[in-house]
């Protein structure tokens, strides 16, 4: 697991906002519920969509709690 992996399984456990781009699209103060582990890929969960964790870019973590 690589630290990117670590500092959003903290922000989930904190409650805080992340942002980050996925493919070329900008998203910001996005509410993580769950990060998920299925054979070695991990995938985000949000509200009613998940993200593929390779595919995630400029990830941010944000010290405002939701």
């Amino acid at each position: 697991m690589n630290i990117e992996l670590r500092f959003l399984q903290k922000a989930i456990e904190d409650k805080n906002y992340i942002s980050f781009s996925y493919e070329n699209q900008k998203h910001s103060k996005v509410k993580p519920l769950e990060l998920l582990e299925e054979e070695g890929v991990y995938t985000l969960k949000i509200l009613n969509k998940t993200y593929d964790f390779i595919k995630m870019k400029k990830l941010q973590i944000s010290r405002e709690k939701f």
